[in-house]
């Protein structure tokens, strides 16, 4: 294997995720009842052995540097490993935030330098799969390719969103990209990119500097197109499950992936790490289950105590469910509380939230619910299915007993 350095851009908010990304990146929004969505590239980075990596961050940077601990949760800590936080830095000729992906990397040139890999691995924090990049960097090689790009095969409807791309049909695994378009309003083509790109260093580099005058700085809009046209360029297709967070909704629908007799995704045998200091999840003692509570498919770890009725659901560390509470089709992230009495349907409760007695939150055909961070419902409150409640609201902000339909409590 040649000598390799990943590149995590790990560093984002999208306003799609609203409440849930105020006070933190997307990539470490939390997923299934104790990981970040960046454990997920994180792991697969540990389980290629690849152990030289930079974090990309720029956006309330605080959580993602404090979960990422220097790579020791992934085993990237040593004389000849490491994974570090890059932050925006101002220095003599220029300073600014990074205006776009590719300019991310830009500004740490020196860093790739500094490790002189062959090849340099680029990937999003922000995407639950798994994958051992040895695969794709294994085609990249054989190919004598310059840049290999990965894709997924989806179904028209949405694929607009993404950079999509036709790959000559030369094998099982890929082949020559002979057509990409980043995000098109309307196309035939059914690879969507998965935001992992393998580079030949070097190329990488020269591409970099090259679209440095332009004012988009972009991978998927500016630099494969420049690799396009000049170089080798391969179409990795990835066959396994893939699952975007981009939307509130997508992260639902991928977060109740992980439920069911047989879950889409299979946390135990993907064989994610987490950092377990964050949020002092080892010290927590052991869940608890009342005699009072009824449980149905639920997936819930430790310092939980559960005397309600709990269907479907996903359960963070120091969840409580008070007896007389309902919690059905609900993420609940660390230390929410729902008092006796309450129903939640429908509804995704981010960290230290407290839902008051007899509340009716959710449900209903119009959407999700979401409730901000450390969000304080008060009693006897109905909240109806399509509700934004923000982060930090006390008792006394609720000016009303009901919130109808695509309202947005602030």
């Amino acid at each position: 294997m040649a000598q390799v350095l990943a590149m995590v851009l790990a560093g984002g908010r999208v306003g799609e995720l609203g409440v849930l990304t105020f006070f933190r990146p997307k990539s470490v929004l939390p997923y299934g009842g104790l990981y970040r969505v960046i454990d997920f590239p994180m792991s697969n980075l540990m389980h290629s052995d690849i152990e030289n990596v930079g974090i990309l961050s720029q956006y309330r940077p605080f959580e993602l540097i404090n979960h990422t601990a220097n790579g020791e949760p992934w085993d990237m800590t040593g004389r000849q490993r490491c994974a570090v936080i890059l932050p925006p830095f101002q220095g003599r000729g220029a300073s600014d935030w990074y205006k776009g992906t590719a300019d991310a990397v830009a500004q740490n040139i020196d860093f790739i330098r500094l490790h002189s890999p062959e090849i340099v691995v680029v990937i999003s924090g922000d995407h639950i799969y798994r994958m051992d990049y040895r695969d794709i960097i294994l085609f990249h090689l054989e190919k004598n390719a310059d840049l290999t790009v990965a894709f997924t095969k989806v179904p028209p409807e949405g694929s607009s969103r993404f950079g999509l791309g036709s790959i000559e049909d030369e094998e099982p695994r890929g082949g020559r990209l002979t057509v990409y378009r980043e995000k098109p309003k309307s196309s035939r083509l059914e690879w969507a990119s998965l935001t992992i790109y393998v580079f030949r260093t070097q190329l990488l580099i020269r591409a970099l500097m090259e679209n440095e005058p332009a004012s988009s700085h972009e991978f998927g809009k500016d630099i494969i197109p420049i690799f396009m046209e000049n170089h080798r360029v391969y179409g990795y297709k990835h066959s396994g499950y893939w699952g975007y967070t981009r939307t509130i909704e997508e992260y639902y629908r991928t977060s109740m992936d992980l439920l069911g007799a047989n879950p889409r995704v299979d946390i135990r045998s993907w064989q994610i790490r987490t950092n377990m200091s964050d949020r002092s999840i080892r010290d927590r003692p052991p869940a608890f289950i009342g005699p009072s509570a009824t449980t149905e498919d639920v997936l819930f770890h430790c310092g939980c105590n559960v005397n309600g009725r709990v269907a479907r659901s996903i359960l963070f560390p120091g969840v409580t469910i008070e007896e007389g509470a309902v919690v059905e089709d609900s993420i609940l992230f660390f230390d929410a509380t729902v008092r006796s009495g309450s129903v939640v349907r429908r509804t995704i409760a981010d960290t230290g939230c407290t839902i008051g007695r007899r509340s009716d939150i959710g449900g209903g055909p119009d959407g999700l619910t979401v409730i901000g961070m450390e969000t304080a419902v008060p009693e006897e409150t109905r909240i109806h299915g399509g509700v934004t409640v923000h982060p930090k609201l006390r008792e006394d902000i609720f000016a009303r007993q009901e919130y109808l339909p695509g309202e947005v409590v602030q």
